[in-house]
């Protein structure tokens, strides 16, 4: 496919009646007439009203991710995903969601595993998705929130990636085909290890996260197999101002802070990336709602 064909929307469906979603020039409309817009970057927008969502990455923490995601202190990850999927037995035109999606770095790295797959981003941030419509021409991107209902049928997806990024299990089985595999990344207590949590405003890493995990997805998934990931970078200034000011803590970013902080450090600042790569299957006997 190349760069200049449309991305694959055809596995959307209408968040309002849950109609298959077809493309007419520049937007997507189903059957019932509801319409939603492709903007000019290549994303779609399915979430309706005018006020933007509350919790999504602003343009600011976007243009950071993506200078550090470029920068390839996370490649690691990406290859260790694209690693996972292409061995998950995906269909040749199988689908790969990634459930925040963000710039859609992953989620193209995995595409590139897998030749004929088709992927799609969801994510809250239009700004990311502005990004991730142009991260991989078998990529389709769309504003959507994950807690809500997925815009899909069930049992359309064989791949799910999760990095980072909020978990709903029972939507997450709903739209995993019998057999798909979900493969989930999360932050270890390690994870930023080198840098002051407290005086940067950083947010602590949650150590009851590898047990919300399992709560999570208890019930919906069965756990098939985990490693960690973790590895040492050397991070120039503003590479560790990037990484700072691309999660959750830059809504209260102490930018001062970090400022002074770089200034008495005068080379690269070594930080521990530490992550849990887990893979996990659809529990049998349970049914869709969608």
């Amino acid at each position: 496919m190349s760069a200049s064909t449309p991305p694959p929307f055809d596995a959307l469906r209408c968040p309002l009646c849950r109609q298959p979603l077809g493309r007419r020039a520049t937007s997507l409309r189903c059957p019932a007439g509801h319409a939603f817009d492709i903007a000019r970057q290549g994303y779609a927008s399915l979430l309706t009203g005018s006020r933007a969502p509350a919790g999504a990455d602003t343009q600011a923490m976007v243009a950071a991710r993506d200078a550090f995601l470029a920068a390839g202190h996370y490649a690691p990850l990406a290859r260790a995903l694209a690693e996972e999927a292409a061995g998950a037995q995906v269909p040749p035109d199988g689908t790969v969601l990634d459930a925040g999606t963000g710039t859609g770095y992953y989620l193209a790295a995995v595409l590139d595993a897998l030749p004929a797959a088709q992927g799609i981003g969801l994510d809250l941030s239009k700004y990311a998705l502005r990004r991730a419509a142009r991260a991989h021409p078998r990529l389709a991107a769309a504003v959507w929130d994950v807690w809500r209902p997925l815009p899909l049928p069930d049992a359309r997806v064989d791949l799910l990636l999760n990095v980072f990024a909020p978990r709903n299990g029972p939507e997450f089985h709903r739209v995993l085909r019998p057999g798909g595999t979900l493969l989930v990344i999360t932050p270890t207590a390690r994870h930023l290890s080198g840098l002051p949590r407290e005086h940067l405003g950083l947010l602590a890493i949650d150590p009851d996260k590898d047990r919300r995990l399992r709560r999570t997805l208890e019930g919906h998934f069965a756990p098939a197999g985990s490693r960690q990931l973790e590895y040492t970078a050397h991070l120039p200034a503003p590479d560790v101002a990037h990484l700072v000011g691309m999660g959750p803590s830059a809504h209260h970013l102490d930018s001062d802070a970090t400022r002074a902080w770089l200034a008495e450090r005068p080379g690269p600042v070594p930080v521990t990336i530490s992550v849990t790569l887990s893979r996990h299957h659809p529990r049998e006997g349970m049914t869709g709602t969608g």
